[in-house]
């Protein structure tokens, strides 16, 4: 019988990044059940609140949900939902449901991701009927395609892979039915930090070259070279978990440049600090209100910590995809 592959550290790392999918969910599980924003699907894929997280990290998911959602939203509204999705590195999030419930669905929606996170997705997906009934609803056969690392029906589709290996995510992509003339906006929320700068960077230059109208939104860390960043990065590896692109995080600039260099035509960035200001001030307030928060300044200094920056290219002309954005 043939001997196991031995285990190697980036067998480990991978581990420990595959870990990150669950603290997010657990953190989003708490923020929601405390009513920072209403998210009812969540709740499938994280069987319990848990225990209490600090303030400053449910303001700090807050801001990153809104954020995220705010770029992601006028990108489909701007293409009138006729364009494509794609959630790199996607792990449990429930962005898929939540368009489906504001009749913002886009023509189809990707997610790719570790195989074994989505296996485990696919189990949720099949075994709790209040994930499954939306999927179903907006497939037009009596049968999905489904086998233990991917899931495809007309509206939505779950893919394991492995970002840094672009031929093979190319592949299984247009596999599902990707079609490389719609518009089609990526969003990756902590993922590329994980992977080095050359990996990262044949991603979006990929993503680049296969799309001509396109937006990239990325949410993941930035200003990593201070004291406070240095700490972050300390903390991570305590569990194993490397930061293998925080050279790109060392400011906006280097965060916009990754962009610039790899064929987008425009890139935009701000912090979380910046874009928690922008948000709409009625709702901030609300949810201040929530949770007594005693160290505004931890707050401030996890909100510099993280950033939110996005690429655009813009062939079809459908009306300067840069004002997608922030007013500001």
């Amino acid at each position: 019988m043939a001997s196991r592959p031995a285990f190697t550290d980036s067998d480990t790392a991978d581990e420990a990044v595959r870990a990150t999918c669950d603290d997010a969910t657990v953190c989003k599980r708490f923020a929601t059940s405390k009513g920072y924003w209403r998210d009812l699907y969540i709740q499938y894929f994280a069987r319990s609140v848990g225990e209490r997280k600090a303030p400053e990290i449910s303001r700090g998911y807050y801001a990153r949900v809104k954020g995220v959602n705010n770029l992601l939203d006028a990108f489909i509204r701007k293409t009138e939902c006729d364009c494509q999705v794609i959630n790199l590195g996607a792990g449990l999030d429930t962005t898929f449901w939540r368009l489906k419930e504001e009749n913002l669905l886009p023509r189809k929606y990707f997610e790719v991701d570790f195989p074994t996170v989505v296996a485990r997705k696919i189990h949720n997906i099949k075994t709790k009927p209040p994930l499954s009934k939306p999927i179903i609803e907006t497939h037009s056969t009596d049968s999905l395609l489904l086998d233990a690392h991917s899931l495809d029906s007309d509206r939505y589709c779950i893919i394991g892979a492995d970002l840094r290996d672009i031929s093979s995510l190319d592949e299984k992509l247009k596999k599902f039915q990707l079609n490389t003339e719609l518009p089609t906006v990526f969003v990756s929320e902590c993922v590329l930090v994980y992977m080095t700068p050359t990996h990262s960077s044949n991603l979006v230059c990929w993503a680049s070259d296969t799309f001509h109208t396109a937006m990239f939104i990325n949410y993941e860390q930035v200003n990593m070279s201070d004291r406070f960043g240095q700490v972050m990065i300390e903390n991570l590896q305590h569990r194993h978990c490397t930061l293998a692109g925080v050279e790109v995080c060392q400011s906006l600039d280097s965060q916009k440049d990754r962009y610039l260099k790899t064929g987008w035509e425009h890139a935009d960035a701000l912090d979380m600090m910046t874009v928690y200001s922008m948000l709409p001030q009625e709702d901030v307030e609300r949810i201040e209100r929530l949770e007594f928060l005693d160290e505004k300044e931890l707050l401030q200094q996890l909100l510099q910590h993280y950033s939110i920056c996005w690429a655009t290219k813009d062939k079809l002309n459908l009306g300067n995809l840069a004002q997608c954005t922030f007013k500001y």
